[in-house]
């Protein structure tokens, strides 16, 4: 990462040669509006507590009078010029310097004077604090498709996935101790980063506290882009839960295809009605489809243990019963059948004078189990390719 320290008298309440107790980063874009107002009431803030602290803005390339107003005001200023809300934390963070590290917007929505609670609860114990806007959002505040839509859903994906039990876990006040970030391993840079932290917390197993706070309208121009940054939410959201992207739907649709395979072929009315070739087909289809998709989530679990340092305690027992020769076995003994049904059907046809072949439903299993073993077979090699990289 490319970071441009501006020079000037670092901004620190308490003695100058103190190392700060505690780091309010503060990420800032065009907020000339409102930086200096931020970075004074942050400031106030660890005065009252009277600790050794520090402000520490992460300019993110601002085209206005940002960065000089900031440190006008006292804060130390660093520039991140690629843009991004996590690049600008990222920046922030590995300038700051406090054991304790505070995180709040540049844009009036939060009250600074909460500084001293979520310090409060890490002193008590918690490695991550979050506050909570939802019950306290401020006539004006959040726009209501994201106070009713955005937020919640994507607050309960991410619960759902990942059982962290927060509140809202969008929330732009937070605070960590420092000598978790090593573990947290933050590496998005846009509006993701936010998610990021949550999933990365609960992961490692963090204690993390939370508390009503008071969300405030903003002032100046809003830099949220709803539909945008709420797809990077989510994507970040699925591409970081194999089980529910692939895992999930992949073997929802094996196994309605087997079932709906069986089904028809025997002979068993469903919806009133007597099934053909065209439904074998469909149910083939859902099969294979289904079958390389749960490879697919397979072998994403996989990278995500041996390269990203992931930990599923699913996929962990699965890796730890199951080797490569019982993928082989179960993708060969798939094939088998197919070939064994695709030799009836050839043994039919020579008994026939090699007439026309009338065995098409059969046909159409025949093949579906056989790409399953195949897929299978292949796959299960793949994995233990991904698995050379495990220490």
């Amino acid at each position: 990462m490319s970071i441009a320290v501006q020079t000037q008298p670092p901004g620190r309440a308490g003695g100058q040669d103190e190392t700060p107790l505690v780091s309010v980063v503060i990420p800032c874009l065009n907020e000339a509006e409102n930086i200096e107002t931020c970075v004074t009431a942050a400031l106030e803030a660890i005065v009252r507590m009277g600790v050794p602290g520090e402000v520490v803005v992460a300019d993110n390339d601002s085209e206005d009078d940002s960065a000089r107003l900031a440190e006008k005001a006292g804060a130390r200023v660093v520039v991140e010029r690629r843009r991004g809300y996590g690049s600008a934390y990222l920046a922030g963070f590995a300038a700051s310097r406090g054991t304790y590290i505070v995180m709040a917007d540049a844009d009036l929505t939060y009250d600074f004077n909460e500084i001293p609670r979520f310090v409060d609860e890490l002193e008590k114990g918690a490695e991550m604090v979050i506050g909570d806007r939802m019950d306290n959002i401020q006539p004006g505040a959040m726009p209501w498709l994201h106070q009713y839509v955005g937020n919640p859903i994507l607050t309960g994906l991410l619960n759902l996935f990942f059982r962290t039990g927060i509140s809202d876990a969008h929330c732009g006040m937070r605070a960590l101790r420092r000598d978790v970030l090593p573990r947290l391993d933050l590496r998005t840079t846009g509006m993701e980063f936010a998610s990021e932290m949550v999933i990365r917390a609960s992961k490692e197993n963090l204690r993390i506290a939370e508390f009503p706070i008071e969300y405030h309208p903003r002032g100046g121009e809003s830099k949220l882009s709803s539909f945008r940054d709420g797809w990077r939410h989510l994507r970040f959201l699925l591409v970081h839960s194999p089980n529910h992207l692939f895992i999930l739907p992949g073997a929802v649709m094996a196994i309605l295809g087997a079932l709906f395979i069986f089904i028809v072929e025997a002979g068993i009315n469903l919806f009133g009605r007597a099934w053909g070739v065209h439904a074998i087909i469909g149910g083939a289809l859902l099969m294979i489809v289904g079958t390389q998709v749960l490879a697919l989530g397979l072998c994403a679990h996989a990278y995500g243990t041996y390269f990203m340092g992931e930990r599923d305690p699913w996929f962990d027992r699965m890796r730890a019963r199951f080797r490569l020769e019982h993928g082989l076995l179960l993708g060969g003994l798939f094939m088998l059948v197919g070939v064994a049904l695709g030799a009836v059907i050839l043994i039919s046809w020579i008994d026939h004078g090699f007439g026309s072949l009338s065995y098409e439903r059969l046909a159409v299993v025949a093949a579906a189990v056989l790409i399953v073993g195949i897929q299978i077979f292949f796959s299960s090699f793949l994995l233990s390719i991904l698995g050379l990289r495990r220490r």
